[in-house]
């Protein structure tokens, strides 16, 4: 398990960005405790609704507000206050914003201490998932978390997606971001053919790939029709992918930081199957697809699941331009006032083959 200084990241250890953090679903006035970026945190919903993440450890003694069945704060069912939690230490409330609001047992006017709070995160409720912003300088987000908008088309024909937990793996997230410029391995590990064209574009916070190629069993006629890939990373740890054909889908491959040199991961596709709501034929033909995507994309999860850090890539000329790609990556992991400065690295588009006449979807 490699780190990121021994990639030569940059001045922080984790990157900034939109990053998921659970399944909307699960989200419940049960707090959770969970763990990225290195922090024990709290997840919880408040009584209106709203999704609350705060750093774990209350100010006071040091108590887990979330790692608890037996105080009688959580025995009664008092620990989320409105959309405030209260530690089952010693019952400090700390609101939303991570500021302590009362001490149940303070008396004679004493003011709540400056220091009694905990770090808040900003979050978004989208797509069916919960959404992180992290960055190492505590600044407000400098680019806009996707809106996944086929989400609420399903008077339309889309389908919503079923997230697909799929754990946690020992590599550094830049080994799943190589995956991008790694024309080389369509062939051999997920059974393309006479590749049409592979091209990256890097567009500031923003990494692009497009594709199309035969497949062996994926295309109606394995002679002539290609499949076509739009795929792109909005910052690092949010890749979508959009194919057409009958049944357009939208893939998404989330993958977050728990610790330095390791990532939690999760797969979802939505599929367009009609131009109405889908009825229970749709939803199950729908499953179907993801299905089948998800054996693809276990295909690359094996891979990066036993390799070893990649710290310095044995490049051939015809892999595809890897080190664009972690040049790109290294924005993410410095100061934001130094972006600027890997977009003009990379910016534009590479292209490693263009034999765009041959392509008919398919």
């Amino acid at each position: 398990m490699a780190k990121s200084a021994e990639y030569g990241m940059g001045e922080y250890a984790f990157p900034r960005g939109w990053f998921m953090v659970a399944e909307a679903a699960d989200v419940t006035t049960k707090p959770e405790p969970v763990r990225f970026f290195g922090q024990d945190m709290v997840l919880y919903r408040g009584k209106s609704g709203r999704v609350v993440l705060l750093d774990a450890y209350c100010p006071h003694m040091r108590v887990h507000i979330a790692r608890n069945t037996t105080s009688y704060i959580v025995r009664d069912g008092d620990q989320i206050d409105g959309d405030g939690i209260r530690c089952p230490g010693h019952g400090w409330r700390f609101n939303p914003d991570g500021q302590c609001d009362d001490i149940p047992y303070a008396t004679g006017g004493h003011a709540i201490p400056k220091a009694a709070c905990v770090k808040s995160h900003k979050v978004i409720e989208r797509a069916g998932c919960i959404w992180m912003w992290h960055d190492a300088e505590g600044g407000a987000p400098d680019f806009d978390l996707p809106t996944f908008a086929e989400w609420d088309m399903e008077d339309q024909g889309w389908v919503r997606w079923r997230l697909d937990h799929l754990g946690t793996l020992p590599i550094h997230p830049q080994e799943v971001l190589d995956n991008m410029a790694d024309l080389a391995h369509f062939i051999p590990v997920h059974g393309s053919k006479d590749i049409a064209f592979f091209e990256n574009e890097y567009r500031d916070h923003v990494m692009i790939q497009r594709f199309a190629a035969g497949h062996r069993t994926l295309v109606s006629d394995p002679g002539q029709d290609v499949l076509v890939n739009d795929t792109w990373y909005t910052g690092p740890g949010i890749l979508q992918s959009r194919m057409e054909g009958q049944y357009p889908t939208l893939m998404m491959i989330c993958n977050t930081p728990v610790e330095d040199g390791e990532i939690r991961c999760w797969y979802a596709l939505m599929v367009k199957v009609g131009n109405e709501r889908a009825n229970d034929a749709g939803v199950s033909m729908a499953r179907t697809y993801q299905d089948v995507a998800l054996d693809a994309f276990a295909q690359d999860f094996e891979l990066w699941k036993f390799k070893e850090p990649a710290i310095n890539i044995l490049q051939v000329s015809d892999d595809g331009p890897f080190h664009k790609g972690r040049i790109w990556n290294r924005q993410f992991y410095n100061p934001k006032v130094r972006a600027g400065e890997f977009h003009t690295r990379v910016n534009g588009v590479h292209t490693s083959v263009d034999n765009r006449t041959r392509v008919k979807a398919a």
